[in-house]
């Protein structure tokens, strides 16, 4: 049986389309009519393959189309040439399609009833598999379907179950359009429409539950985005310059709280110049504040990727005040299987720090500017139930990222939406520090406050609050919505039985 036919073209397309469903082209409804798309693809499908089929082209559709921009990350800047980046970023894909691949055939096995299949089967197969890209082999779970409802009424269903629990509402929303379309205004076509509109409804009604409350006054905060090209970043030329760029950012705010992005000072912590450490501290002291720094430590022979506080918050147990990145990039921050791929990552690719040890998942909060601070750094914040781990003591998230690597492509705006998520999930405001952007002040219900242009160099002053409580995600993780996709399908093969 052929792997590529005419009948497939259509689940290419959809799911090429879903990627304008997220930032920065905000289109949410679109990945909705997409998965509505191929859950139709889905039921005409003759057999299991047809549908496995199906969700692999789809899979290939998305994922070439929203995470291109690892093409630049590998040939712009990691010196891949083009006649192997532009394969292995489409191999990548295709690797990420094998998921979708999986729920195609998955839910073709399971079967049931054309209600049934459409609106348990289909929606909680394709969140289990979404679930599963975010957790195998350190996870991947950029692009789950929940984050393109950043600013949709679904938005309301984040604190309850997380993005998966986003995911499974759109989803369901999906299989009720094409439940709808099947069997058009009868009877049970208007049920389906009410069902749908009641569950987007209810979406924006739980919007406005503040299921966190302030803590303390509002306080200052800086953000600096130091938009240094990162083919400058590691030159040893560059180096005094980039960092009297972050001095004169730094002296030149006086918030409470001052940002910098990952590794803006690309050294060792040991090696950034007494002189500087102490101008920043005093600084720092004189707002009754503290200022985060990205930059590397070295430890016991290994070496990390860390923020470090310098300012009021200081005492004998400095060493105390940093936090050190966890949750590593395979190829990027590590090699896995170091034997097999050593060679193609130090021989090939030109990534500088490839080789970092993870600081621990149980680090607590920074004790900064009169809060406790949740510091992750670069893709951790793409990992709801890691965030929550430092939950509830912080009162405030912190994302330092540097997306230079990316260029212009979709891979910022795409990031930055991510985060609205995490704040949704936590209840608390986000604040993110990237070298070339995207900027922003992200409040406690999910929404861009304030952001900075892309690109360009800048401080991001602003006001922030402190916020104490637990949203029902941050006592449950992802364990709900796996219980609750646990029992659609035990319900779903209990119903199959009976028929």
């Amino acid at each position: 049986m052929k792997l590529i036919d005419k009948n497939n073209a259509p689940a290419l397309l959809a799911g090429a389309s879903c990627v304008f469903g997220f930032a920065p082209f905000g289109m949410f409804p679109l990945p909705v009519l997409a998965l509505a798309g191929l859950f139709f693809l889905w039921q005409r499908a003759a057999t299991a393959w047809d549908a496995a089929k199906l969700g692999f082209w789809f899979g290939l559709g998305f994922f070439a189309t929203g995470i291109s921009w690892i093409y630049v990350a590998l040939h712009d800047y990691g010196d891949m040439p083009l006649w192997l980046a532009l394969p292995a970023t489409l191999l990548f894909a295709a690797f990420l399609a094998l998921l979708p691949t999986l729920a195609g055939y998955a839910q073709a096995r399971l079967g049931a009833s054309s209600p049934i299949r459409l609106l348990v089967v289909m929606p909680a197969v394709w969140v289990l598999v979404e679930w599963l890209r975010g957790t195998l082999f350190t996870g991947f779970p950029w692009l789950t379907m929940g984050y393109a409802h950043s600013d949709s009424p679904l938005a309301g269903y984040a604190p309850l179950l997380g993005v998966y629990g986003v995911s499974l509402v759109v989803a369901v929303s999906a299989g009720l359009l094409v439940w709808m379309w099947q069997v058009r205004w009868s009877r049970a076509g208007k049920f389906a429409l009410l069902v749908l509109l009641s569950v987007w409804i209810a979406g924006a009604l739980l919007r406005n539950v503040a299921w966190t409350h302030p803590q303390g006054q509002p306080f200052s905060v800086a953000l600096v985005q130091g938009n240094i090209a990162q083919d400058l970043k590691f030159n040893e030329d560059a180096l005094v310059g980039m960092l009297e760029s972050y001095r004169r950012q730094i002296l030149g705010t006086p918030a409470r709280l001052t940002v910098l992005p990952e590794s803006a000072f690309p050294l060792l912590r040991q090696e950034v110049p007494q002189r500087l450490v102490e101008q920043i501290r005093e600084h720092a002291k004189r707002n009754a504040g503290d200022v985060l720094i990205g930059s590397f430590e070295r430890d016991n022979g290994r070496y990390y990727n860390s923020v470090f506080a310098l300012g009021s918050s200081e005492n004998r147990y400095a060493d105390d005040l940093h936090y050190r990145k966890q949750h590593l990039v395979p190829f990027g921050e590590f090699i896995p299987l170091r034997p097999l791929f050593g060679w193609f990552i130090n021989g090939v690719l030109d990534i500088p720090m490839g080789d970092l040890t993870s600081g621990g998942a149980t680090q607590a909060p920074l004790a900064v500017a009169g809060q406790q601070v949740a510091v992750n750094i670069c893709y951790e914040d793409v990992f709801g139930e890691e965030i929550i781990r430092a939950l509830p003591q912080a009162t405030l998230l912190v994302n330092v990222t540097n997306d230079a690597w990316y260029g212009y492509s979709l891979a910022a705006a795409q990031h930055n939406q991510i985060s609205q998520l995490r704040a949704l999930e936590s209840g608390r405001m986000m604040l993110r520090a990237t070298n070339t952007g995207v900027t922003s002040i992200i409040g406690v219900d999910g929404r861009v406050l304030q952001q900075l242009p892309q690109h360009e160099e800048g401080v991001l002053q602003g006001m922030a609050q402190g916020y104490a409580g637990s949203t029902p995600f941050v006592r449950w993780g992802n364990a709900a919505v796996l219980l609750l996709i646990a029992l659609l399908l035990a319900a779903a093969w209990g119903l199959r039985k009976r028929e």
